[in-house]
This record gives structure tokens, sequence and C-alpha cells, in this order.
């Protein structure tokens, strides 16, 4: 289960985890949340519960990210980019700007960022770590994953009550058989990552 050992590991306080939802999907932003966790404040059986969001029903997800946002010892921000941005910058350099976004965003400035992954994105102000599958290992990893999956579902919900027929509500923009066959029968949509290949090939089919 997700602890502090990495977050003692950093030698400097206070320290922020960061991750991101929506790298795979065909549609929506790519989202990222950015924690700091006071562990004196923090209630121990919160704690407990944090763990990889990918581990979590989504019902779990969504009672511990309220409990999360509602608590005095957690801070935390959300960062967005687009899907032009995606579109524009690839999906790896929107991600990052996700992160420098939720960390921008931060009522407290980090001495020290754990990062999701084995890449940190550039240009932040202070030190930062990559951790793979930091989000079953650092509790401030875990506690972004839970409140970047719920607030990314959210967001394509409310796409899916105005784009119905994908399946986003359920599927969250992946490359469901729903998804697909929402494509094939209402076309692309704004919300579509028109660089990723699925999408791109609709648009501009094999002419030969």
């Amino acid at each position: 289960m997700p602890d502090f050992v990495h977050e003692d590991a950093c030698g400097a306080r206070p320290v922020a985890g960061v991750d991101e939802v929506g790298r795979g999907p065909w549609a929506g932003p790519v989202m990222a949340a950015a924690v700091i966790l006071d562990r004196e404040r923090l209630p121990t059986d919160l704690l407990a519960t944090l763990n990889d969001s990918k581990k979590l029903s989504a019902a779990r997800r969504a009672d511990i990210c309220a409990r999360l946002v509602a608590c005095d010892g957690v801070v935390w921000a959300l960062g967005e980019a687009s899907v032009a941005e995606i579109d524009t910058v690839n999906i790896l350099q929107a991600t990052f700007l996700a992160m420098r976004r939720a960390l921008d965003s931060l009522a407290v400035s980090p001495a020290h960022v754990l990062v999701d992954g084995n890449k940190c994105p550039p240009g932040l102000s202070c030190a930062a770590t990559a951790i793979v599958g930091g989000d079953a290992l650092s509790a401030s990893i875990a506690a972004a994953s839970i409140i970047a999956k719920v607030s990314r579902d959210r967001i394509m919900l409310g796409l899916d009550a105005c784009f119905p027929g994908y399946g986003w509500g359920s599927n969250a923009g992946y490359g469901t058989a729903e998804h697909q066959q929402g494509l094939l029968t209402h076309g692309v949509t704004e919300h579509h990552r028109r660089s990723f290949a699925p999408i791109r090939n609709l648009l501009t089919p094999n002419m030969s």
C-alpha cells in the first residue's frame, strides 16, 4: 500500500505527488492532479484508503476523492491540457503541460515533486523524481491519481450528455467497441484527438 517512504527520501518538504489520467483515450482532455499531504492532519483511516486509482471501483474512488478534497490536511490542484493542445504538441508534451499547470495552481509551493512514471515534466521550479508505478507506492501520488481520475471521469460524463452515442460516460473516451461504433454512426466530434491514428484514419481514409 502507498506510504510516505518516497516523500521522506526527498529530504525537503513539502512534497507534492503528481499523476495524470487520459493519455490513452481517443477523446477528451488529459488531466493531472498535484497533491500535498500533511501527514499530521491527514486522518489515519483516510490514508489507509489510498491506492492506485485503477485498483479502486468508481464508487470507492468517488468516496475517497470527496474526503480528500474536503480534508484540511490536503492541498490539491488540477491541471488540464485540451484536445487542441494534444493535437498541437503531442500527448506526452500535453501531459507535461497538464502536470505543470496542476503544480503551478497549488496554494503551497512544493520543495520536491514526485511524478508517477519514468519521466518528469521539464521546466519545474523545484527538484523532481519520477517513480514508475508511483501511484501504488507513494501516498501523495496515489491521492493525485484518485483526484485526477474522478475529475476527468466527470468531465467525460458531461461530454457524454452533450454528445451521446460514443459511450464516454462509461468508457471515458477510450477506444471501446461502443466508441468505435459511435464514430462510424455519428462521425468525429470536436472533442476527438485528430492526431491519434484511429481518428486520423477516419478523417483521411486510404484512397488506394
